[in-house]
Formats: C-alpha cells, structure tokens, sequence
C-alpha cells in the first residue's frame, strides 16, 4: 500500500518537476509543487493533534486532490489511514471508525484547512478486531460490501510496491504519462490508477463522483488532458462510448475519439461482448486489457484483449507473474489439470488478513507454506492454461429444489438486444424457498416489456431460472461505490415492493 515513501516520492518529483501537474479535476490542476506543499501543512497540522506514530485514522474517501494530500500526509507522519466510502451515512462510518479503533475523522478543505472530529472508543464494538500493524500497513480500505457487511483490509507496504512495480513494467508506464482515475478512491483500482501514477511522477485526472455518468464530461477530460491511461468497469467503457462519431487526430495521424489513450484496462465486472467493438473505434492507439483480482489480493489475473471478433465469453485470462492459483474441484481437492471449480488465489500483493480476525479462518488457507484466497469464484480451466470465469458460489441458489445460477440468467437477459444492463436477485418465496427478480436498464428508444423478456428468457432457460418478476427502467441500476451493480439494494427495494403489495412486472422512465 502506499507508504512513507510515496509522500517522499512526491517530495523528489516536486524538486525535479516542480510544474509538472499532480493532479487535476474539474477546471483545477495542482502541480507536484503544490501537492508537496499541501501534504507538508496537513503533515505540519496533524502533528499539533494528540496522535502518535502507529496510530490509525479515518479519512473519508472524497475524490479531491485536498484528500490526496491529507492521505500523503498521514503516511509521512507514520499513521495507518482507514479510507471508507465518502457516502456512509454517519452510523456505518462510526461503526467501521471504533471496529479499526480510529482515533480520529479527519476531511481535508480548501486551502489546506483541516476538519478534525475525535472518535470516542468503544472496547465492545472493537472486540474481535485486531490494531492494524504500522509496520505492516499504512492504508485499511473497505470491501463494497455489495454482498454483505463491508470487511476491513490492511493493504500491505510491501505489497503495494510488489504491485506498483509490476503495473508499471506491465502497461510500460512512466511519469510522461496520464491516468484517468475513475474509481473512488476508497476502491482497490486507486492503488493504480493514483498512487502508482503519483508514484511515478505522473498526472492523475480525478473524476469526482458528481461526473461519474456524464459522458460529456468524462469525454472532455480524456481528450482535453491527453489521457494515456484508462482503467474501469464496464459503465465508464460504456460512457465513452457514446459519442463516436466524433473524432479527433493526435499529432500522429490516429484518428478515434480518444487517440492518445494507448492503455485501456476493463476491471470489477464482465465486459458484455457489444461494447467491445465500440471500445476498439474509440482507442485506436491502446492495448486493452482484462484484469481480475479483489480488494483482499489486488490484480491476480490478466488477458489482452485481441481485436478480432470473438463470440466466446472473455477469459480472466492466466495468472500475474508471482500469483499462484488453485482450481478445487467438489470433492475438495485441487485439480491437476483442466476443470471446473472454486478458484483459489495467493499473490505476492495480498492482505495478511481482515481485521475482523474471526472472518479469516474461512477466507484464507495454507497451503504448502502459502496464504491462499478463497475468492468464492467458480472457474473452469482449459488445457492451455486460460482460466474463465463462470459465476460466485454465493449466486448458487436453489429454486424448487433445483440449482440455478443467477450469473447464467442474467446473461441471458443481457443477450437480448434492448437490454443495456441487468441484474438478478434471489427473493423468499414461501413455495419455492426463493423466486428470482430481474432489474433491467433498456437501450434508449427500446420498447422492452416485461412479458417480451420473460419470453426470450423462456426460449432459452428451464422454466425454474425464467425469473418471475421484471423491473425495466430506463435508468441506470443503482450501484455502489466501487461501481458495481447494488445487488442488496435492489434485493431490498423489491422485498419493499413485495411487502406495499406493488405489481410482480413494473416499468419506469
């Protein structure tokens, strides 16, 4: 994770570079002489607070350059930062401040003005909670907690190196470059697309949630600041790609949209397989990339993405060098060779454990002398090594008696050609111990009903996975803040319609 020595790295662009810019969003560019004069008066105020070295705080994950500052700060004086969601409401974010016993919340404002509100401890709320090691780690982010309560986890010092140095030899980085950080930046992908670009002396352009689904803007930013670096979930793909019959030339030649973007990486969820023609016309120039991995090992897997049409799925593609991989079938035994299974993961990146100790029997195992991951995702590996994605075990569910995987239905549904994006929960039912739901985003100007979808979903599915209720919108699903489909909230919001005694098939604009 990012370390004392990320803020002295800082430093020594700012002596070398000093006008280079840092970090830019909105109308506002920061140079690494600014940035470095921010981060020593939030280090020079942190050090008039009651806090010593080791000691761990909470700063709330805006994207503003101010919090990048604040972050570097507290890394230069010696504290562990807890970087939650800037959109818990107040009870989560006490909660998840007392369980990493916080001492204080801290905000970054304008000017280098600093919020400081005290945290009172709570022994019974931290039980069960080990004291994040500062020789270990300065950075403690969040899981989403899409599928459950968000779990705490130390990113290690040395693993944040480990990765910072492959990234840049992988995607051939250097301080000439341009990333667009899209993420929050309490997601895992800012220890790429911020802290290894500053790292490396490079700009980053901040995306603040307030243009995360404007793609006018997103456009202007990728054009305007000459981005050569783009990583993201398949929404901001989507985005960009909205406008393409607009185009620019560099000094090159290469016409596209975006011609000096020359990486392009998808991250966090599939890449439904029509926006890739799309995204190839719109990066003329890049390289594209599917990487794989979760907050608890970082990237783990990697496929570049060839050009050439392909009806097949997108593999995770093989493994980072240094990550070694399990495939355990159902009898619980490693295969040897091709096959079908749980994937199980330990990379030279990953956390020594949650903080919440009792969640890592169950989530780690040793094996051979190595700390592997149970990621919970089902694979299947071919005989050439190439290892592809085929759903969670938690989306294995039973309806009527028989195993269904959600994963399977909403491709389905995402295969229809009105269907911009989709999402299936499993909901209690009495009779059939769960039903499944649908939530469904269509392409503008479609007419999709949801009688026509449950039809397509019945010429291709068994009777038991057709879901039995729809909701189509023309809005996007709501998401959390790491950008992924908001499972618990639309599984919350249709038990909420089921209780009001609402219609099994409902459509909004």
């Amino acid at each position: 994770m990012p370390s004392p020595h990320l803020a002295d790295a800082v430093g020594t662009h700012r002596e070398k570079h000093p006008d280079r810019v840092a970090l830019s969003c909105c109308h506002l560019s920061v140079t690494y002489q600014q940035l470095d004069d921010l981060t020593r008066t939030f280090a020079d105020r942190l050090g008039r607070l009651s806090l010593a070295p080791g000691d761990t705080v909470c700063v709330p994950g805006h994207k503003t350059p101010g919090t990048v500052a604040l972050l570097l700060a507290v890394f230069r004086q010696g504290l562990v930062a807890l970087v939650p969601s800037p959109d818990l409401g107040a009870e989560a974010l006490g909660r998840l401040s007392r369980q990493a016993r916080a001492r204080q919340l801290l905000h970054a404002g304008e000017q280098g003005a600093l919020s400081v509100e005290p945290i009172e401890p709570d022994e019974d709320e931290a039980t069960g909670f080990t004291v994040a090691d500062p020789a270990r780690t300065r950075l403690l982010l969040t899981t989403s907690g899409s599928t459950g309560t968000p779990k705490i986890v130390p990113i290690p010092v040395d693993g944040f190196t480990a990765f910072a140095d492959w990234a840049a030899d992988a995607f051939g980085l250097s301080g000439d470059d341009v990333a667009l950080s899209y993420a929050p930046l309490n997601f895992d992908l800012a220890l790429l697309d911020v802290w290894t670009f500053l790292r490396l002396g490079a700009e980053v352009v901040l995306v603040g949630k307030e243009h995360a689904t404007d793609a006018r803007r997103l456009r202007d930013l990728v054009t305007g600041r000459g981005v050569s670096f783009v990583q993201g979930v398949p929404l901001l793909h989507r985005l960009l790609t909205e406008h393409l019959n607009e185009t620019t030339e560099d000094s090159a030649g290469t016409t596209g949209p975006y011609p000096t973007v020359r990486q392009a990486v998808f991250t966090g969820e599939s890449m439904p397989a029509d926006l890739l023609p799309p995204v190839f016309a719109a990066f003329p120039a890049a390289r594209l990339h599917n990487v794989f991995g979760c907050t608890e090992t970082n990237d783990s897997f990697i496929h570049e993405v060839s050009r050439t049409p392909v009806r097949d799925r997108m593999p995770i593609g093989r493994p980072l060098p240094g990550v070694r991989t399990l495939v355990v079938g159902a009898d619980g035994d490693p295969l040897d060779g091709p096959g079908g299974g749980e994937l199980l993961v330990s990379t030279p990146f990953q956390t020594d454990g949650y903080l919440r100790a009792a969640l890592n029997e169950e989530a780690f195992t040793e094996i051979d002398g190595r700390s592997y991951y149970r990621t919970g995702d089902l694979v299947t590996r071919a005989e050439d090594g190439l290892v592809r994605l085929e759903g969670r075990a938690d989306w294995q569910v039973k309806v009527r008696g028989i195993r269904t995987n959600l994963q399977e239905v909403e491709s389905v549904i995402e295969a229809h050609p009105d269907v911009a994006e989709a999402v299936v929960v499993a909901l209690p039912d009495d009779q059939a111990g769960v039903r499944l739901h649908a939530s469904v985003t269509r392409r503008p100007a479609a007419a999709l009903t949801g009688l026509g979808l449950r039809a397509h979903a019945g010429a291709r599915l068994p009777r038991h996975a057709i879901p039995s209720s729809v909701h189509i919108t023309d809005q996007p699903l709501p998401r959390t803040s790491t950008g992924k489909p908001d499972r618990n909230r639309i599984k919350a919001d249709r038990l909420a319609d089921h209780t009001a005694g609402r219609t099994k098939e409902t459509t909004t604009t």
